[in-house]
């Protein structure tokens, strides 16, 4: 950091990038791969970020053009950040993840947690969870009760055509208090059966009805949200603050399903939830994080007053070691929100994350050079965890 008058102005000096190996028994997926990055400001703290799904050519792009255009760039904000990136063709999960980065950093340089930076107000999230989808009602309720077993109170189902009224009236007849919302992944169209399918959607006391119809259609969702009592919530429409103003405008919908990631990152996931509560939206915070990285950053977002719905949780029974420290876990149904540390609140457990990586390059001044898996390049691989602090404090 540098002191400019009575302001603070950060540059970024080192970007490291870890691409990750898929967990034991995964399989990739056309070379795709989870990507965590970590940006340091030279004086010992830093900030983590993830991107879910890079391919090689956005690995390629994250290298040779977004890190090096972010160690040239000074900021005052964490708002600022994504000015470095203008002339760069836009890629939302790369962007997002240095910003959501750039945010854990700025929230420890000044020893607050991220939600208090973000401007939120919670201090623990009722959680919900979404299932995968099913092929047979018994395996659906099965694993729905497992989900209320563990104390979550939302659940979130994948419905489509054929697949829809019974799957709910199932599930119903098991948990009659249960509070539901399905995903429809864009999978109806309004064909009269269709729309009749829908309708009776409508008529099951649903908290949302999501995306019924292609990302594409605004005006078909404007259309049934006009008919329609269940509030009909957008994501994939939402790639943009620019989408949501528009659907905001159409009146296509009633809530909204925020996703950092997708939007770019924090500072437009923050404007998006203001926006939509604004227009009298209600708005849940998703992710579609694979580690939690990614999910720590979406419990902070989660914690401002506009996010009324519950926030998306790791369901109960996910495998796998989160490879942070704590774990990003709701309990009986309801993920704290970190106030006892400054950032994310939860530090990258370097032991597991070098068992993890398969590729790690650092970016700096001298350009990018290879590092061996899972080496700290300023601890030399001694630190088990990075919890953000100076490393001469690191056992």
């Amino acid at each position: 950091m540098a002191h400019t008058g009575s302001a603070t102005v950060t540059r970024i000096v080192e970007v490291e990038l870890v691409r990750l190996r898929p967990p034991s028994g995964g399989r990739g997926s056309g070379g795709d791969a989870t990507v965590l990055v970590r940006v340091g400001d030279g004086e010992g703290l830093s900030g983590w970020g993830e991107i879910a799904r890079a391919s090689p050519a956005r690995w390629e792009t994250l290298v040779s053009a977004f890190a090096p255009a972010l160690l040239g760039h000074l900021w005052r904000r964490p708002t600022e950040v994504v000015d470095a990136f203008a002339d760069l063709p836009w890629d939302a999960s790369v962007a997002g993840a240095l910003d959501t980065a750039c945010w854990d950093l700025w929230s420890r340089q000044r020893g607050m947690p991220l939600s208090h930076a973000l401007g939120g107000e919670r201090t623990a999230l009722t959680a919900g969870v979404t299932l995968p989808p099913r092929q047979r009602l018994e395996s659906l309720v099965t694993e729905v009760n497992r989900q209320v077993g563990a104390g979550f109170r939302r659940i979130r189902i994948p419905v489509g055509p054929g697949w829809d009224a019974d799957v709910v009236h199932a599930v119903r007849a098991a948990f009659p208090f249960l509070v539901l919302q399905v995903d429809a992944g864009g999978r109806y169209t309004e064909d009269p059966a269709d729309l009749d399918a829908l309708c009776v959607l409508d008529e099951l006391g649903l908290l949302a009805i999501e995306d019924p119809f292609p990302a594409d259609d605004l005006r078909a969702h404007a259309r049934f949200a006009t008919r329609a009592r269940t509030p009909v919530a957008l994501y994939r429409s939402l790639g943009s603050a620019e989408d949501l103003g528009e659907a905001v405008r159409l009146e296509c919908g009633g809530a909204a399903h925020v996703d950092p990631a997708r939007l770019g990152g924090l500072t437009a996931a923050r404007r998006a939830v203001d926006r939509a509560a604004d227009a009298g939206w209600r708005v849940w915070c998703g992710s579609s994080a694979v580690t939690g990285v990614g999910r720590a950053a979406t419990v902070a977002l989660a914690s401002l007053a506009g996010a009324s719905l519950p926030v998306e949780a790791m369901p109960a029974g996910t495998r796998g070691r989160d490879l942070v420290v704590p774990a990003v876990r709701a309990h009986e149904g309801v993920l704290p929100v970190p106030l006892a540390e400054s950032g994310l609140g939860h530090g990258v457990d370097r032991a597991a994350l070098a068992e993890r990586t398969a590729r790690a390059v650092l970016v700096d001044a001298d350009g990018a050079r290879e590092l061996p898996a899972g080496r700290h390049p300023r601890s030399g691989g001694r630190g088990l965890q990075d919890t953000g602090r100076p490393d001469a404090a690191t056992p």
